[in-house]
């Protein structure tokens, strides 16, 4: 899926209402991922989120942190966001670009990008890794996540629904299956694999963990060298 589908049709108060709509077991989901990155939090004082949204992971993991920052190349999510977060006093956005960011080497303690943002962006898994390396410190956590093939039926039934509800296009019934989404309107959701997130990481030559959660993330997690 080309990311400038999210920042045209799938931001601010319309990404918001993705989540909102999302069954029980989604929302166990997006629980699931959200407990996993607080227990990987550890002491560790300072986050970047890659593709924060309108801030909902944010949001969730400010008071367990010092220091929350968060990335997203629509300028829609940022603005909805910085509202959104406005009692957050430890949390920050900013438009910004996954694959080239303002920041300096070793800046972050952690950086993660989950809901299958790796997959999502639709750029160069391994640059996007290379490049959460580079902002991360020597001996922080980089943590990317993917849907586990477990959640299929589950995941397919909660972009159905977001069709139903003109969020996004109409499901294409012949090119949907196998973990990939496919809509009338351009629209593709893909996922990324245990064995795709060993290729990326051996290919940067880095060491790493792949974890699944709650039988629906995928989670590769990478201690900077």
């Amino acid at each position: 899926m080309d990311s400038k589908y999210y920042s045209k049709n799938l931001s601010g108060e319309r990404l918001r209402r993705v989540y909102e709509i999302a069954q029980p077991r989604i929302q166990q989901y997006f629980d699931a991922e959200i407990n996993h990155v607080i227990s990987r939090i550890d002491d560790y004082t300072s986050l970047l989120e890659l593709g924060c949204g309108y801030g909902r992971v944010l949001k969730q993991l400010a008071g367990h942190i010092e220091n929350a920052v968060g990335i997203d190349i629509s300028p829609d999510n940022i603005s909805y966001a910085k509202k959104y977060l406005a009692g957050e006093s430890n949390c920050y956005v900013y438009e910004m670009d996954a694959l080239s960011l303002d920041f300096d080497d070793n800046e972050f303690d952690m950086v993660i990008c989950v809901q299958n943002g790796i997959s999502s962006f639709r750029v160069d898994p391994a640059e996007l890794i290379m490049e959460s390396l580079r902002v991360a410190q020597p001996g922080g956590l980089v943590l990317f996540s993917s849907y586990s093939e477990k959640i299929w039926p589950e995941r397919l039934r909660w972009f159905e629904m977001q069709s139903d509800e003109d969020l996004l296009g109409e499901i294409d019934r012949e090119k949907t299956g196998d973990g990939v989404i496919v809509c009338k309107d351009g629209f593709r959701a893909t996922t990324t694999s245990s064995q795709e997130f060993r290729q990326f990481c051996d290919q940067l030559m880095v060491e790493h963990r792949i974890i699944e959660v709650d039988e629906s993330s995928l989670f590769c997690e990478t201690i900077v060298p």
